[in-house]
């Protein structure tokens, strides 16, 4: 079942536009409306890459690394996003737990509009 939370295989663009890349994605949530477009955030085996405080570490020691289906621990680069037509998702891999993925929420949210982490 598709679903918020879900991580999936898709091709994912390169910013440049210069190609695409088959790699994990986190589904964040569905796009209103009749069509099945989803809001996708990549998934990057680079830690390295982090930005702390926004993007989201997933190791082997947090609770949900297994059902995440990730083979390596990774990174949920919460500022690469795309959208995403469901018909493209290859498969599914796993899932991340609800607090995870209203974190990701939350500091999506926070960077768009700093204001409301005012509040």
């Amino acid at each position: 079942m598709i679903r918020p939370g879900k991580i999936v295989l898709a091709q994912f663009p390169q910013t440049n536009l210069d190609g695409t890349k088959l790699r994990p994605i986190l589904l964040v949530e569905r796009l209103p409306g009749k069509y099945q477009d989803w809001l996708t955030c990549m998934v990057s085996s680079k830690i390295a890459q982090q930005i702390e405080g926004f993007d989201e570490l997933i190791t082997e020691g947090d609770g949900d690394y297994a059902q995440s289906g990730l083979k390596v621990p990774s990174l949920i680069r919460i500022a690469r996003l795309a959208i995403q037509e469901q018909n493209l998702f290859v498969g599914g891999l796993g899932e991340i737990n609800i607090s995870r993925l209203n974190r990701i929420r939350q500091n999506l949210s926070f960077w768009i509009n700093p204001y409301l982490k005012k509040q």
